[in-house]
């Protein structure tokens, strides 16, 4: 049995509140894509733990895996167990020897080439943490993988070849003075592989770099359930998403059986639960038809749902554009994904407005559409159909959550469980939990969607 968690917009959905919630009813989980960029929060007996690039079943005693569709920064990782493991945790992670590593010159390069696009209208708003360089070296074939940190010889072989291309480009291209620089050990061989081939032999003797493929399948034949976590958010998917401001990799479902080396017909058969955010929010540049910039009235509600709802970047800190919630781009998630249940977060963050606005089809020339064009530039230029929705007061939310263990939606506001039917008929798929706050006693769950097959 499988369970695959997908963001439905544009990443910060809350989907690390859900994989910890239902994760505790996996064996494994899997990260398929993606790198410590992916900033999942989760919230355990009062204690906030703020995970980039560990699966977010550490903090329930799970087993861990970063697929080989992820980008893993050693440096990250290590600093990631060890202060979990301060606070009195014991992760379990491994790590697919298939996976590509983020070495310190991808950092920079991405710093630089942001800078240089920060002028244009191609500024993507990364997080600076080299996970599109090197995935660009992943498809040039000039990558390091996981495994070649385990041979100090194979190693040194593989840096020996790139590295003077790295430094040739900072210097040549982008003029750093990388001699003079903070930067000089980034592009130096000997640095590099001290370091590295240390992470290399912590991760033999800790016993966590694995055949990802082979792993998942014996745990599979032992009837272990398996979760797979994606990270970002559909409309950020290189292939499916606002290119090119999107991510590197696909957070879509598809993502999974690539990223983990498991089969597309295991995960077909499973569970597919797209993760929904009850209004949209955006970190970086590109359109947004539906955010709340215009008037100085949308701009004090965006604020307010902004603070209300701690829309900052986690890994960047950066506050987040805000806009309605955006059916077109829902519905295309359930297409490229095929969900098979939602779960709607932060609809306590909506509580108490004046009004409530969604988007629910765009206007393109003078032709109504129901989901997103293919292109950014046809999306840019849509205007949002707007359908208004009568705004639900302010509860006391904690006890909704409680009471929702028994009655399911019967403990929402009338005017919340409206907002939440016009929602699933949208996208075609049940409700199989509501976020009414940060942790996870507050999620109604409607449905386990490893008890649904």
């Amino acid at each position: 049995m499988t369970v695959t968690i997908v963001g439905s917009q544009l990443g910060d959905e809350g989907k690390g509140a859900l994989v910890d919630r239902w994760g505790g009813d996996a064996d494994v989980i899997v990260r398929y894509q993606g790198g410590d960029n992916a900033g999942h929060t989760v919230v355990e007996g009062g204690d906030e733990y703020k995970l980039s690039l560990v699966p977010s079943g550490a903090v329930r005693d799970k087993i861990g895996v970063l697929g080989n569709g992820c980008v893993v920064n050693p440096r990250t990782l290590f600093e990631e167990i060890d202060g979990l493991r301060d606070r009195g945790l014991d992760p379990d992670v491994r790590v697919a020897k298939r996976a590509h590593a983020i070495l310190p010159y991808h950092r920079v390069l991405d710093g630089i080439e942001e800078e240089v696009k920060s002028d244009s209208d191609l500024d993507a708003g990364t997080t600076g943490r080299g996970i599109g360089p090197t995935y660009e070296d992943k498809a040039g074939r000039r990558g390091i993988r996981i495994g070649d940190l385990l041979d100090a010889e194979v190693l040194r072989d593989r840096l020996e070849y790139v590295v003077p291309q790295k430094r040739a480009l900072a210097e040549e291209v982008y003029g750093l003075d990388v001699a003079a620089s903070d930067h000089a050990d980034a592009f130096d061989v000997d640095a590099l592989l001290e370091e590295y081939a240390d992470y290399g032999d912590r991760l033999a003797t800790d016993g966590m770099a694995i055949n990802c493929s082979q792993f998942l399948h014996e745990a599979r034949q032992a009837g272990d359930r398996i979760m797979f976590e994606g990270a970002q958010g559909t409309s950020i998917d290189i292939d499916h998403g606002i290119y090119p401001y999107v991510t590197s990799s696909n957070p879509t479902a598809g993502g999974a059986a690539v990223g983990s080396g498991v089969g597309p017909t295991v995960v077909g058969q499973g569970e597919v639960v797209g993760i929904v955010k009850a209004y949209l929010s955006r970190v970086g540049t590109g359109p947004l038809p539906t955010e709340l910039d215009g008037t100085d009235r949308e701009e004090e509600l965006a604020d307010h749902i902004r603070e209300r709802g701690g829309e900052f970047g986690t890994v960047t800190g950066r506050p987040r554009r805000i806009g309605w919630l955006d059916l077109p781009m829902l519905r295309h998630a359930a297409r490229v994904s095929g969900f098979t249940g939602i779960a709607v977060n932060h609809v306590d963050v909506l509580s108490g407005l004046d009004e409530l606005t969604v988007c629910d089809a765009y206007e393109l020339d003078g032709e109504r559409l129901e989901s997103m064009p293919a292109t950014t530039e046809e999306w840019g230029r849509c205007e949002p159909v707007f359908r208004e929705f009568d705004p639900w007061p302010d509860v006391d939310w904690s006890t909704v959550a409680a009471e929702g263990a028994d009655t399911g939606l019967d403990a929402l506001p009338e005017e919340t469980r409206t907002y939440l039917e016009y929602v699933s008929d949208a996208v075609d798929a049940p409700i199989y939990a509501v976020g009414v706050g940060p942790g996870r006693e507050e999620t109604i769950e409607l449905a386990n969607p490893f008890e649904t097959a």
